[in-house]
C-alpha cells in the first residue's frame, strides 16, 4: 500500500457536545461521543494534523466558555426554534447534527456527527476551498470539505460499534496525483484526487461563471435532499457572506427555548393521545 502522507503540525481544540435532541438521551449520546474522541485523535489527527479534545454536555448543563459546539438537535426547525445559528455565542465554530432528520430519512445520526465535527476542524470558518485552474482565466473552486466526497453510510466504518464517517486526506484536493500513486481517503475506497464515491459531492464555484456555489455529485445531478443541505448547515452558510451570519443565543435563553419547546412538544402528544 503507498505510504499515507502525515501532517507534521497539530493544533488541538476544546469542543462541547450538547444534546438538545429529544429523541436520543445522554446516555445513549455518550458512546458516540466516546466513539468521535478517538476517530479524531488516532485517525483524523495524523494525517490532518488537526486534534481536539471532546466534552459530553448532557441536556440542561452549560458548555464552558470558549469552546466550539456540537449540538445534536432534532432538525433544523428545533435548531431554529431554540436559537442555534451560525456562530456560539461567543462567535466561535458550530456543527449541527439533526439526528430526527436522519431517523426519518433512514441514515445514521453518528455518520452525520462524524461527518460535522471533522469538517469544522478542517474548516471552521467555512470560507476555505482549492483552485483548480483550467488555463489563464477560466478554474474551479473546490470547498475544502473532508467527508462530501465519500459521505454515504456504506463508506463509513465501525469505532466501538458506532458507525462513523469515512473521510479524505489531504492529497484528495491535490489534482496532480495520478490514480493510485497515494491513499486519498480513510477507507481507501477512493482512487484519484477530487474523485466523487456514490452519494457523494462537493460545493464547486465556477469562478468564470459566476453562478455561486453549486454542489457537484458523483451522479451528476443531485439524487436526494441531503445534496440541498439544511437551513444553517455547512453548505448554507458557504453562501452566505459571513456578515450576514447570525450568532447563537445566549445559554440561558437557549435552556429557556429547549424547555418550552419539549413542553410545546408533549402538549401535542397528549392531544393526540386524547383524539
Amino acid at each position: 500500500m503507498p505510504q499515507i502522507p502525515h501532517a507534521q503540525v497539530t493544533t488541538t481544540t476544546q469542543i462541547s457536545v450538547i444534546n438538545e435532541s429529544t429523541i436520543l438521551t445522554d446516555s445513549e449520546v455518550t458512546p458516540v461521543v466516546v466513539a468521535l474522541q478517538q476517530q479524531v485523535t488516532n485517525d483524523f489527527r495524523p494525517v490532518w494534523g488537526i486534534d481536539a479534545e471532546l466534552t459530553m454536555i448532557p441536556q440542561g448543563q452549560q458548555p464552558p466558555t470558549g469552546t466550539w459546539w456540537l449540538a445534536i438537535l432534532d432538525d433544523s426547525d428545533q435548531a431554529g426554534a431554540l436559537g442555534y445559528h451560525d456562530l456560539t455565542p461567543d462567535g466561535l465554530p458550530i456543527g449541527k447534527v439533526f439526528a430526527g432528520s436522519d431517523l426519518k430519512a433512514g441514515t445514521s445520526w453518528t455518520v452525520t456527527a462524524s461527518h460535522e465535527l471533522l469538517e469544522m476542524l478542517a474548516d471552521p470558518n467555512v470560507n476555505l476551498s482549492v483552485m483548480v485552474q483550467n488555463d489563464n482565466t477560466t478554474g474551479t473552486l473546490y470547498a475544502y470539505e473532508v467527508c462530501d466526497a465519500c459521505e454515504d453510510d456504506s463508506f463509513g466504518y465501525q469505532i466501538n460499534n458506532v458507525l462513523m464517517s469515512d473521510f479524505v486526506y489531504p492529497t484528495w484536493f491535490e489534482n496532480f496525483r495520478t490514480q493510485g500513486s497515494t491513499q486519498f481517503d480513510r477507507m481507501n475506497k477512493i482512487q484519484g484526487p477530487l474523485q466523487l464515491l456514490t452519494n457523494g459531492y462537493i460545493g464547486v464555484f465556477d469562478v468564470t461563471a459566476g453562478t455561486g456555489w453549486q454542489q457537484q455529485t458523483a451522479e451528476k445531478t443531485p439524487t436526494n435532499l441531503r445534496h440541498r443541505g439544511h437551513v444553517g448547515s455547512r453548505r448554507e452558510r458557504r453562501a452566505v457572506p459571513r456578515t450576514q451570519w447570525v450568532t447563537t443565543l445566549p445559554l440561558r435563553k437557549l435552556h429557556s427555548n429547549a424547555q418550552t419547546y419539549r413542553q410545546h412538544l408533549q402538549t401535542i402528544m397528549r392531544r393526540r393521545e386524547a383524539a
